[in-house]
């Protein structure tokens, strides 16, 4: 039964700290601050345009997949900046590399909204 209630607690204890990187995110990193005003937008424009179920589903994915990609990027770059302060070119081209995955998932993003809302334009 301690086992069991350790699980729990701990389980409870995650989720503190995962609500605690999520509000240091969306309250301290510009990066982030930005994707969320945009995927606000968006969800306001999904409803004004009134997309389908199919649509409204792709859409939520791609923001979800751009704050992913932008908290992970935001992590690798604040763990690079601890491990080695100064301008190292092996830091840049990690840091570099892991600001391109956070640009794939946005031009991914792009994409899906031109699917989506582009035709309701023509």
């Amino acid at each position: 039964m301690n086992a069991q209630r350790n699980f729990f607690l701990n389980r409870i204890q995650s989720v503190k700290y995962a609500a605690k990187g999520f509000w240091i995110l969306i309250t301290t990193e510009n990066s982030i601050i930005a994707q969320v005003i945009i995927g606000i937008f968006m969800t306001i424009f999904g409803f004004i345009m009134h997309i389908s179920a199919t649509e409204w589903m792709f859409q939520t994915l791609s923001i979800g997949l751009i704050l992913v990609a932008e908290s992970l990027n935001t992590a690798i770059e604040k763990l690079a900046d601890f491990i080695h302060p100064n301008y190292h070119k092996q830091i840049g081209r990690v840091k570099d590399i892991s600001a391109g995955a956070a640009f794939f998932a946005a031009i991914f993003a792009v994409i899906i909204g031109l699917i989506i809302y582009v035709p309701k334009f023509i």
